[in-house]
């Protein structure tokens, strides 16, 4: 059995099983897309609020010549863990069904993951550098606001079905 078989076999379960109470509100791939990418947003707040409060306890971090703020820093080590995992639920347990050539969802998933980047490094810096919002929070609304914009393109664009 290879990767993508075994991991269906064990995530796919697990998730329908949740869906019944969830049937009337939305279709089983948004469901799916929903707890997939809750899950893995998650995981990206739980590893930025890891990184930002107990690796990075300066306030700016020294990298390769540049000078980065420790939330930038606790951005990007967040991720570095949750973009492959999130590639990953995406083209084997939500959208299977796409027919496009893995490198083509690949190159997608980092075109609209490197706009969500650029989206959301413009919004942390605007509610925790500008408006000094706590930065915990202020990337858990960024996560909800960037997570409808990544659906839309997710399904329409990155892993569409082409006749």
């Amino acid at each position: 059995m290879g990767f993508a078989q075994t991991l269906r076999s064990i995530l796919l379960p697990v998730i329908d099983f949740f869906y019944p109470p969830f049937k009337r509100v939305m279709d089983l791939q948004t469901f799916r897309y929903a707890v997939c990418g809750g899950s893995n947003a998650l995981l990206n707040l739980v590893i930025f609020f890891l990184a930002y409060n107990f690796i990075f306890k300066q306030e700016f971090i020294h990298i390769a010549g540049f000078d980065i703020t420790r939330y930038i820093a606790a951005y990007i080590v967040a991720l570095s863990i949750s973009f492959p995992i999130g590639f990953i639920l995406n083209k084997f347990i939500v959208f299977q069904q796409s027919n496009l050539e893995s490198r083509v969802q690949l190159f997608r998933y980092g075109f609209v993951t490197a706009t969500s980047i650029l989206f959301d490094y413009l919004l942390l810096h605007l509610l925790v550098g500008y408006f000094q919002f706590w930065a915990t929070p202020s990337q858990a609304f960024i996560i909800v606001i960037l997570s409808l914009y990544s659906y839309l393109c997710q399904t329409y664009f990155t892993f569409k079905t082409v006749k």
